[in-house]
C-alpha cells in the first residue's frame, strides 16, 4: 500500500486545492438592447415575447 514518506505542507496542498475552488456566478440580470429593461439572460422577455430579437410569444397586456 501506497504511503506517503512526508508530511504534505500546506503550501503543497493549497496549490493540489487552487482547481477546487467554486466560480463567481455570472451576473443574474442584464440590460435588454432594446427596451434598456433588466431581464435574465437567456430568458423569454414575458413583456415584449422575445427571445434573441424576435418574437415567439405574444405581447403581454399588462
Amino acid at each position: 500500500m501506497a504511503v506517503p514518506k512526508r508530511k504534505t505542507t500546506p503550501s503543497k496542498r493549497g496549490l493540489r486545492r487552487s482547481h477546487d475552488s467554486l466560480r463567481q456566478a455570472s451576473p443574474a440580470w442584464v440590460e435588454d438592447k432594446d427596451s434598456g429593461e433588466l431581464r435574465r439572460p437567456h430568458h423569454i422577455d414575458l413583456k415584449t415575447g422575445q427571445y434573441n430579437g424576435r418574437e415567439v410569444l405574444p405581447p403581454s397586456e399588462r
